[in-house]
This record gives structure tokens, C-alpha cells and sequence, in this order.
């Protein structure tokens, strides 16, 4: 039985598929490298999303209008996933992840320097809109390097372990402020391992074609 038009996959989609096996895919170095970033991605953010409302009512703001902050990198958010991923789509997934991973570290550090309502609007409204923004181009990346019968487990995957850095950040972020009594190296700690994620994009190298790898090579 033939798949309806709308549903198979284009000629030429087919024809650069990866040929590969699900092991093979597992072991590669991109899923690897995508594993790993979005491990440290999510480990920079999760950590300033869980306690910035903390920080904000130790700088003196009242708790009513410290919850309003999440509220605005929510929002901000909303913004930045659309945003990101049209232009993903116009400059590449790669060049605009990388780029949005290394504002995101700085994102993470300008926390430290904010003790005003307003001050915190404006960096939870470039965190949220920057964080939320680099999510959709893990998927977009995985599309584009790896066969879609195999789909499901390696965005599964990259899922998995965004989400071990999700439960990371708040945990070292209790501990540090436990230890230091102050949020300053949460944050501090946050922009360098959101670089450490930066570095780890930075080594993404596409997957080679099919229709590259049985192209003739001249004599």
C-alpha cells in the first residue's frame, strides 16, 4: 500500500537519510555531543528558574512581586521559542543554538548584578526569551543528522538527559547557597557551566549524507 503524498517523505529526503543502525546512531559523536549539551544547557537554567524568586526576596522584594519575575521568563519564553526557531530555520539550527547558548550563560550571570524589581524584569525577560528559545533546535538538529525510523529514541534521549540537568541545577543550587549563604555562586557557577555548554556546541559536526558518501570521487 502506498503512503499518501502528504505523508511520504521527498525523494531527494530519502536518498540523504543516514544509513545507519540504531547502535551505530547511539554511539556516534553527535548524539554524544547532543546529550551533552543539552545536559549543561539545562543545567545552567534550571538552577536561576528554581531559585531566582528566592534571591529576589533576599535582595528585599516583596514575595508578591518576586513570583511575577518567573511569571515574565514564562512569557518571555513563549516569544523566544517561535523566535529561535524561524531563525533556525533562515541561519541553521547549529549557528543559532551556539550563538544562543553563550547568551544564555551570560543571561545566568547578569543575575548577580540585579537587586531592583526592574533590573530582574529586564534579565528574566532576555533569560526566559533565550533559554526557552534554544529548546525546539535540539529536535531540529536530530532531524537533520539521524534517520526518522529512529526519531523517537534519539529525541528521547537528548530529552532524558536535558532532564537530569533540570533536576541538577536546583540541587547544586541549594547545596551552594547552603554552603555560602549567598545565591551570587549559583549564578556565578550557572554562566560557567552554560559556557561549558557553548564549548560542546561548538564541536557539533553535521552527520555525512548517504548521497555524499556514495557520490564518485574523481580521478
Amino acid at each position: 500500500m502506498n503512503l499518501p503524498s502528504s505523508l511520504a517523505l521527498p525523494s531527494d529526503d530519502i536518498a540523504t537519510q543516514p544509513e545507519m543502525s540504531l547502535a551505530q546512531a547511539l554511539r556516534s559523536p553527535q548524539f554524544v555531543i547532543l546529550l551533552a549539551t543539552n545536559f549543561f544547557c539545562c543545567a545552567t537554567h534550571s538552577g536561576p528558574i528554581i531559585h531566582t524568586v528566592s534571591y529576589a526576596i533576599s535582595c528585599g522584594i516583596p514575595m508578591i512581586a518576586a513570583v511575577t519575575i518567573y511569571s515574565v521568563e514564562g512569557l518571555a519564553g513563549m516569544g523566544g521559542r517561535v523566535a529561535f526557531g524561524l531563525l533556525g530555520d533562515r541561519l541553521g539550527a547549529k549557528r543559532v543554538l551556539v550563538a544562543g547558548l553563550f547568551v544564555q550563560a551570560f543571561g545566568a550571570l547578569a543575575y548577580v548584578f540585579v537587586r531592583e524589581l526592574a533590573a530582574f524584569y529586564a534579565v528574566a525577560a532576555l533569560f526566559g526569551f533565550i533559554y526557552a528559545g534554544t529548546m525546539p533546535l535540539y529536535s531540529v538538529l536530530a532531524r537533520e543528522n539521524f534517520p526518522l525510523r529512529m526519531m523517537g529514541t534519539v529525541i528521547g534521549g537528548t530529552a532524558m538527559a536535558g532532564s537530569l540537568g533540570m533536576a541538577t541545577g536546583p540541587v547544586a543550587g541549594g547545596l551552594i547557597y547552603d554552603t555560602f549563604g549567598s545565591y551570587a555562586w549559583l549564578y556565578i557557577g550557572s554562566w560557567a557551566v552554560g559556557l561549558g555548554a557553548f564549548l560542546i556546541a561548538l564541536t557539533f559536526r553535521p552527520m555525512a549524507r548517504a548521497a555524499d558518501r556514495s557520490a564518485p570521487v574523481p580521478a
